[in-house]
């Protein structure tokens, strides 16, 4: 059985991966598409929240609506995340993540991994080379902590950081209903 969302951005399951191409589209191509459909409403709305908004109180609305809708949610059904970005892994993990997959340190950095533009390291490939089949991560507990909060919308002084908010909106279905719903909740005019 696997989970999808139509053009409205309802969820519904199908049973016959078979026609998957004729009955449904992936999360991704749906949250692409309707984005960039609304790619200027949501700038609008950006810049609405930036000059109406109470820190402290779109922080706790953003941790309500990402703690209920996260609540419902699984993940491994998506992984846009992961099949989106390379993975950042700190060098502090690099050894607890070698023994997790039971090679060295050194194996573990050149196989999977590469130095990035500030010196830290990512995964070499996208889709992130620990994601499986089945939408786990091959790192299991040992997944970094950048992983493990994304898309960061628990997280506190989301007024200051709006422009990393829209890219997560892009790429994660929570996200992106997260934002609509704050959308609702401010009686934001939509569609102009």
């Amino acid at each position: 059985m696997l989970k999808w969302l139509d053009e409205n951005l309802e969820e519904y399951e199908i049973e016959d991966e078979e026609h998957f191409g004729y009955w449904c589209r992936p999360v991704g191509a749906v949250i692409r598409k309707e984005v960039k459909e609304k790619e200027n409403e949501n700038f609008r709305f950006r810049s609405f929240l930036k000059g109406h908004a109470d820190e402290k109180k779109l922080d706790r609305q953003f941790l309500r609506l990402h703690k209920e809708l996260f609540a419902g949610y699984d993940c491994s059904k998506c992984r846009n995340c992961c099949k989106m970005y390379k993975g950042s892994i700190p060098e502090e993990d690099f050894k607890k993540d070698a023994e997790h997959l039971g090679i060295t340190t050194e194996q573990f950095v050149d196989f999977f991994l590469e130095q990035d533009k500030e010196g830290g390291y990512q995964t070499k490939h996208k889709p992130c080379d620990f994601l499986q089949e089945d939408g786990n991560c091959k790192l299991g507990d040992c997944k970094p902590e950048s992983c493990k909060n994304y898309p960061y919308t628990n997280q506190p002084e989301r007024l200051w950081s709006l422009l990393s908010v829209l890219e997560t909106v892009a790429v994660c279905p929570v996200s992106y209903e997260i934002y609509e719903r704050l959308k609702d909740e401010y009686g934001f005019l939509r569609g102009r």
